[in-house]
């Protein structure tokens, strides 16, 4: 019976790496469905990304790219796309971001699991609970942190989660929790570009008369709001916005932006490189 694989992978950018896995999928009898590369110029890396339905094994597949890897120095990754992203999602009070996801899950329209919520107030367990996902209240002081933020790695274990997303979780994640979870906790930042931060994000948009606002979803690092920028989205507005206009508007581009970087991290179109991503979209 056929399956669909994905391959991705990142090596030194040298002639022969498409030809070499192109060939290996042939030999293999595998289909390729689609395939995206980039190299870029300036760190002289390549990435790429191999959709396609094969006959063989995940294991079978994943032992024939192992010997592959050492001839190219490959960083390579094989996923089964029939067992879907397990997410945890943290969360505060902010209801937009978590309603948004849970709906797409329930809807189809996001190929990913969300096996449970976790958040530092109660507010949002009857919207959760109503979707049929367990919900863990875990308060949070700065003399708890440490113990709280186990707490929630021994969720991720439990519920074996591949993704932590923090749906407006407003909380700042330490340095050793972001270790753990390297490459696979995303964030959505209330801004076009992290330039106001703190509190009422929108009211200093507001005072200071801009003219584009936005979202950024980005992986979460030690450095606040910092990380690899996967997905952005912007709206044009002007001085006939109040700032609870802005931040209606916000909420959208917040549930767009987090929505879409789920989605692609989800289907493995999201490679590191260095501070940045190189993401290939349909």
């Amino acid at each position: 019976m056929s399956a669909e694989h994905v391959l991705t992978l990142s090596c030194p950018d040298r002639p022969g790496v498409v030809a070499a896995v192109s060939g290996l999928l042939a030999g293999k009898g595998c289909n390729i469905i689609e395939s995206q590369q980039f190299g870029d110029p300036v760190e002289q890396r390549f990435f790429m990304r191999v959709q396609f339905s094969s006959g063989c094994s995940t294991d079978e597949l994943r032992a024939a790219f192992a010997s592959l890897a050492p001839e190219f120095a490959m960083e390579l990754q094989l996923f089964d796309l029939a067992v879907r992203t397990r997410a945890l999602v943290l969360v505060s009070r902010f209801d937009h971001c978590l309603n948004d996801l849970l709906y797409r899950v329930r809807s189809g329209l996001l190929p990913i699991e969300i096996v449970g919520v976790v958040s530092n107030h109660p507010d949002l367990r009857p919207l959760t609970q109503s979707y049929g996902v367990d919900y863990h209240h875990l308060p949070v002081t700065a003399e708890t942190k440490p113990r709280q933020e186990a707490e929630i790695l021994t969720l991720v274990d439990h519920y074996k989660a591949d993704l932590v997303v923090l749906a407006r979780y407003m909380q700042v994640i330490s340095q050793d929790m972001c270790a753990k979870l390297a490459g696979r906790m995303i964030n959505i930042h209330h801004s076009f570009l992290p330039s106001f931060k703190g509190a009422k994000p929108y009211h200093q948009a507001y005072s200071r008369g801009v003219k584009l606002i936005g979202a950024t979803a980005h992986y979460v690092t030690p450095d606040l709001d910092e990380g690899p920028i996967i997905e952005q989205e912007v709206a044009r507005v002007n001085h006939t916005h109040s700032p609870e206009d802005l931040a209606a508007i916000g909420r959208d581009l917040e549930c767009q932006a987090l929505a879409r970087a789920v989605r692609w991290h989800a289907e493995h179109r999201v490679l590191l490189d260095g501070h940045k991503t190189v993401v290939f979209p349909r």
